[in-house]
């Protein structure tokens, strides 16, 4: 199975959990990288179109609405986690502001130089092919517009490293898996930043694709990170 069918079918089997593990395994502070990282898209552009991708139950979209774009398109694999952010946007009476398709965002339904801004949070890293991802990106994004990707990373100072590294590969897959009552999603989750190339790694990544002006920011001592660049 590719690994796209397989991140699709475990995101829709957690999508009635994803929300309330979120907030409880981060203790919150995914809330805060958001706003975050929609600052740091503020610091570059007043985007007019926004592209979300893998966007989940839709909480980048959400906050990147602070913008005031005319536009928010948002896109995901996963069929279940879609259903659950149009129930948010309904309950947040936001279903007009923010469009939702189901998309495969290596290989995206829009044409070239659409949007001013691209954005992704916590989902890059299970692209199956990360440089072909970020070129759809670059190919979508009009001339000097902004993308903007949060994903996990790795601290590495002592003791921050070591105390985050038996959070991560231990209490958290317990509680995920309890709670959500998928053993499978919760372990992926480690696993997936584990593999995932950060830092100069990753804005080597961008470089090639041709992103340029591009920026590293680390959030909470490591644990998260903010990418952006322009076209």
């Amino acid at each position: 199975m590719r690994k796209k069918e397989e991140v699709r079918i475990m995101f829709d089997s957690i999508a009635w959990r994803y929300d309330f593990l979120n907030h409880l395994l981060s203790f919150g502070t995914d809330l805060r990288w958001r706003r975050k990282a929609i600052n740091e898209i503020a610091l570059r552009i007043k985007p007019d179109n926004i592209l979300d991708l893998a966007t989940g139950t839709c909480d980048l979209a959400i906050e990147s609405l602070r913008l005031k774009p005319k536009k928010v398109t948002a896109i995901d694999i996963s069929q279940r986690m879609l259903e659950e952010g149009r129930k948010k946007l309904y309950r947040k009476k936001l279903n007009r502001k923010i469009e939702l398709m189901i998309g495969d965002s290596e290989e995206l339904p829009f044409d070239d130089s659409t949007y001013d801004a691209v954005m992704v949070s916590f989902g890059i890293r299970n692209f199956e092919d990360y440089e072909e991802g970020l070129a759809e990106m670059y190919r979508v994004l009009r001339k000097g517009g902004v993308v903007m990707i949060l994903e996990f990373s790795k601290p590495s100072r002592f003791p921050f490293k070591h105390i985050y590294g038996f959070y991560f590969h231990n209490i958290l897959p317990f509680f995920g898996a309890l709670f959500s009552k998928d053993k499978v999603a919760y372990n992926y989750l480690p696993d997936s930043v584990s593999s995932f190339p950060e830092g100069n790694e990753f804005l080597e990544l961008m470089g090639r694709t041709g992103f340029k002006e591009l920026k590293h920011r680390r959030l909470t001592g490591g644990v998260a990170s903010i990418y952006t660049g322009c076209r």
